[in-house]
């Protein structure tokens, strides 16, 4: 995002994209509640806005270097995508099939999102709302 659009909608902006992302995994979640061997998903939002936001310097790793082929690759600070900040869900009560989706969980989680989310809109809103207005004044 330009910056000056970081200016005038600060986090918001961002936060909205990501809380998009982190709805539709819950949905996902939910919609596989009686898929055998599913295993639910979560969004780690806060690691994917420090990353969106460019505070790398929380999240970096330490630099590795690959002296062998065989190797594996160590953090690649370059590609970031959501798919970089999802992580399984440990369930409390395991089921025999394998699945982890535990559907009291997930749609608390889909709620607050969900409300997190119409929040967002709403200093977004708010936002354009005011910059209308001083638009108006002048």
């Amino acid at each position: 995002m330009s910056s000056s659009f970081d200016s005038v909608f600060g986090i918001h902006a961002d936060a909205l994209k990501l809380r998009e992302a982190r709805g539709r995994i819950l949905a996902s979640n939910l919609a596989n509640a009686d898929t055998p061997n599913y295993k639910a998903q979560d969004l780690d939002f806060r690691a994917a806005m420090l990353k969106q936001r460019g505070d790398e310097m929380s999240l970096r790793s330490p630099s590795m270097k690959l002296t062998n082929s065989r190797h594996i690759a160590g953090f690649d600070g370059d590609s970031v995508s959501t798919a970089d900040y999802l992580r399984f869900r440990n369930p409390t009560q395991p089921s025999l099939d394998g699945n982890t989706v535990e559907t009291h969980i997930e749609k608390a989680k889909f709620m607050e999102n969900a409300m997190q989310h119409s929040m967002t809109l709403r200093f977004l809103d708010d936002r354009i709302k005011g910059i209308k207005d001083a638009l108006r004044s002048q």
